[in-house]
C-alpha cells in the first residue's frame, strides 16, 4: 500500500530534517520507491542532500502549488544518488504561504499537484518535511499526507512542543479530515534514564501518557515499571537505552550531505529509523 507521511513538529531544531531524510532513506533501503519532499522553507533537507545551489533555483516548488503554475513536479524533482528522489525547497518559498491564503482551496494543492499524481504511480511513500511554524504550508502537508511522524529533541520546550502541535495543528485538522499520528519519535537521547535528565524526564513523559506511549516505536519505549524497579533500586539488569541515541556519525552525515546508511552503514541506529519505516508501511506501531 503507498502512503504519505508528514514529519511535523511546531518547535524548529528537533530533528525533523534529520529523521526524514532517513526515514525516506530506509523506506527505500527495504524496496520501495520514495520521494522526499522539502516543504520548509529552511530548506534544511535540501541542503543537508547537497544540493544548496538548487535552493536558490529561479524555478522552484511554490510555482508548481500556485495558480498560475505551469510547472509539473517531475520537471523539479533531483535524484539524490542515494536511492531516493527529492523535491527541494527554496529560499522564496516562505512567500508562498501568503499567497496560498488569496487562491481557492489554498489548503489542498500540495495533495492536487504533487501527492495525487505522484503517490502509487512513481512512488510508493512520499515523506514531507515540514516547516516549524504554523500556516498554509503545514496545512498543505497535513492535508495531503493525513499521516503523521511527530520527532522531538529531550530539551526545554520539547513536551510542550508536542502539546502546541496536537492543539494547534492536529485537532483542527481533524475536524476537517482523519488524520493519524503514526509515530512519535524521540531522537538525540545521550542520558541514562537512571539519571534525573532531560532523556529520562522525556521518556517518562511519554510513557506515562497512555495515548502517547502508544505511538511510541518500540525503541523508544520503556515500560514505567521500569522507571519504579530503578527508582527502587530493584532493577538489576541493563538499563535500557531508549530512543535514537546521539551518535557523532548522524550529525557528520548530515555535513557530508548523506543519509546515514550511506555515510556509515555500520551504525547501530540504523535499526531505529529501520522500524521506523516499518511503522510507516504497515500504519501503525506494532508493540
Amino acid at each position: 500500500m503507498s502512503r504519505a507521511v508528514s514529519v511535523c513538529l511546531l518547535k524548529g531544531g528537533i530533528g525533523k530534517s534529520t529523521t526524514s531524510i532517513n526515514l525516506a532513506r530506509e523506506l527505500a533501503h527495504r524496496g520501495s520507491d520514495v520521494l522526499l519532499v522539502d516543504l520548509d522553507p529552511n530548506g534544511h533537507t535540501t541542503t543537508g542532500l547537497g544540493f544548496g545551489e538548487e535552493f536558490y533555483s529561479e524555478a522552484h516548488l511554490g510555482d508548481v502549488l500556485l495558480d498560475d503554475a505551469e510547472l509539473e513536479p517531475r520537471e523539479l524533482i533531483l535524484e539524490t544518488g542515494f536511492e531516493i528522489d527529492l523535491l527541494p525547497s527554496n529560499d522564496r518559498i516562505e512567500q508562498v504561504e501568503s499567497d496560498l491564503g488569496g487562491v481557492m482551496m489554498g489548503s489542498a494543492r500540495l495533495k492536487q499537484r504533487v501527492i495525487d499524481p505522484l503517490l502509487g504511480d512513481d512512488y510508493d511513500y512520499v515523506v514531507v518535511d515540514c516547516p516549524a511554524a504554523r500556516g498554509k504550508l503545514n496545512d498543505n502537508a497535513l492535508y495531503a499526507t493525513q499521516n503523521l511522524v511527530l520527532p522531538m529533541r529531550p530539551e526545554s520546550g520539547a513536551l510542550s512542543g508536542l502539546e502546541k502541535t496536537v492543539k494547534r495543528l492536529i485537532t483542527p485538522a481533524r475536524e476537517h479530515f482523519d488524520l493519524e499520528i503514526l509515530a512519535v519519535v524521540p531522537t538525540d537521547l545521550r542520558d541514562r534514564i537512571d539519571h534525573d535528565r532531560p532523556t529520562r524526564r522525556l521518556v517518562e513523559a511519554l510513557v506515562s501518557k497512555p495515548n502517547i506511549a502508544s505511538k511510541l516505536p518500540n525503541f523508544a519505549y520503556t515500560d514505567p515499571e521500569v522507571f519504579e524497579a530503578i527508582d527502587n533500586g530493584e532493577w538489576d539488569g541493563d538499563l535500557p537505552k531508549p530512543g535514537i541515541r546521539h551518535r557523532s556519525a548522524i550529525d557528520a552525515s548530515i555535513r557530508e550531505h548523506m543519509p546515514l546508511r550511506d555515510y556509515d552503514s555500520t551504525c547501530d541506529q540504523l535499526a531505529c529509523y529501520d522500524e521506523l519505516a516499518q511503522i510507516v508501511e504497515e500504519g501503525e506501531v506494532a508493540r
